[in-house]
């Protein structure tokens, strides 16, 4: 029997009680041992305070809210790409999503709300309390950013999945002030950006090896312009997809090995939520990304949930060296050496979240130590490529566009030849369809899609309805806690 771990639940709006200590060990400011904790009363008093606190922040990212079940309901199966996995009669709430019959009141809606909220307030927490410490200003001034760059990607996952959110910019207290309607998510999107904004002019490019993971300047700009690319803000994309470029980012030479644990934090990577297997602390090792996604039936694989669907199997070119770097399918042999015996229980697995099934440690999570890769530099080229051809810049788009399947064709030379076409219809068709397989599985096709003016079109046959599945039901325990403050979505 599965155990469905939530790690570090809080009520959405009460206050954080504790602070998350870290040990020293290989990725130090990330391996948080929830067992060492200080009473919030004698905390932020030093330098040691601050940083303790920040690092609870990216700690609190690869929690089970954030990476693992709820995630992949909200932001992945109601898609075309991902079919529900595992057994029939195995986590069926997965199905409400994926045919759009989901009500207000099912759990992980409510999870995946509390995990954001969860994020935002240990944000909260720092912008609210770090000022006032006595440290050094330089690194004052940096964890401030990296509070703001954690607290709008927390927005941005919100208001895509629920549209309108309460827009909270100070630490919970349990007061009755913290009871406050939904905004609407045009100011959300003007926070978002406005946090983003902030967090790039003061974020440096890089970090030395102690600090890697941690968000850089590269991931603030790359992350506002997605924000933008949501609101249709074309120039803004442009703009901040070329400053992104000229930081010297490069695509990993080797697509299917970008995605292995040794090759995490590469030249590709903006920002990956950070992952490790601390020997001996299997609470710190609290990942279950790759664990829920795992090949099922096999020791060391996993749960076989979010299993790639036979619609993405099919969107592939031929000889497209994506599609069996993208899907382990039953039968095959993995590049590391692992066979999938015809015996599991699904066709098909998510091969981006996979860790090799010799990395497996007895008592920790299946894939513990997978990142989750969050925003990558051919994100950047793609959004690049549709800003260029929405503004008319041709010439721009098809280069941005060609750079990233050159990459995907490696040495081949018969496959995914460069795209020549002038037509800006055309030209939109091939960039959204570049995006389909380049980021497939990778919790961004569903909200893509929508964004796009696509949703009844392509998830229609699933049974999504127009003016009602743009977004997600607003929890119902949300509104009940509030009073009815909060209001529903139409349509639920």
């Amino acid at each position: 029997m599965k155990t469905y771990k939530n790690i570090n639940k809080w009520c959405t709006i009460g206050l954080v009680l504790t602070i998350l200590v870290a040990p020293s060990c290989k990725k130090s400011f990330l391996d948080v041992d929830p067992q060492g904790q200080q009473d919030s009363e004698q905390f932020w008093q030093n330098e040691a305070d601050a940083t303790k606190a920040v690092n609870a922040i990216y700690a609190n990212l690869r929690s089970w809210n954030n990476v693992a079940f709820n995630a992949l309901v909200i932001e992945s199966t109601g898609s075309d790409e991902a079919d529900k996995g595992s057994t029939p009669a195995d986590a069926t709430f997965f199905n409400l999503y994926d045919n759009f019959t989901v009500t207000s009141t099912q759990g992980a809606l409510q999870d995946f709300w509390t995990g954001q909220y969860q994020n935002i307030n240990y944000c909260n927490q720092v912008l609210d309390n770090i000022p006032a410490i006595t440290m050094d200003e330089t690194l004052k001034t940096r964890y401030l950013a990296e509070a703001k760059f954690v607290r709008a990607y927390s927005y941005f996952r919100l208001v895509r999945a629920y549209g309108d959110v309460p827009l909270r910019l100070k630490a919970a207290t349990g007061a009755p002030e913290d009871n406050i309607p939904r905004t609407a998510k045009t100011e959300v999107y003007a926070q978002i950006e406005k946090d983003l904004t902030e967090a790039a002019a003061v974020l440096p490019q890089s970090y030395g090896s102690a600090d890697v993971g941690r968000a850089t300047k590269g991931a603030a700009l790359g992350m506002h312009a997605k924000v933008a690319m949501y609101q249709q803000k074309w120039t803004d994309v442009l703009s901040l997809t070329n400053q992104v470029i000229g930081l010297g980012y490069s695509l990993f030479p080797d697509f299917e090995k970008g995605f292995r644990t040794q090759n995490e934090n590469n030249s590709e990577s903006l920002f990956e939520v950070q992952a490790e297997l601390v020997p001996g602390n299997t609470a710190a090792s609290n990942s279950q990304y790759s664990q829920v996604q795992g090949v099922a039936g096999v020791t060391g694989g996993g749960w076989g949930f979010n299993t790639p669907s036979t619609v993405l199997a099919a969107a592939f070119e031929t000889g497209d060296p994506r599609r069996d770097a993208t899907i382990i399918f039953r039968g095959e042999t993995t590049p590391q050496g692992d066979f999938i015996p015809s015996t599991v229980p699904n066709t098909m697995y998510n091969q981006k979240s996979y860790v090799p099934f010799s990395q497996f440690v007895s008592g920790f999570n299946e894939g513990c130590q997978q990142n989750f890769r969050v925003l990558r530099f051919a994100d950047v080229l793609l959004m690049n490529a549709e800003a260029a051809n929405e503004t008319g810049n041709t010439t721009l788009a098809l280069t941005s566009l060609n750079k990233v399947r050159a990459r995907a064709r490696g040495t081949l030379t018969n496959v995914l030849a460069d795209i020549t076409t002038t037509d800006q219809t055309a030209l939109r068709t091939a960039i959204w369809k570049e995006r389909q397989v380049e980021l497939a599985m990778e919790n961004d096709r569903y909200f893509d899609v929508i964004r796009q003016g696509r949703g009844l079109e392509v998830f229609g046959p699933k049974g999504w309805k127009a003016n009602k599945n743009e977004v997600w039901p607003v929890p119902q325990q949300e509104i009940d806690l509030s009073g009815n403050l909060l209001t529903q979505n139409p349509g639920y």
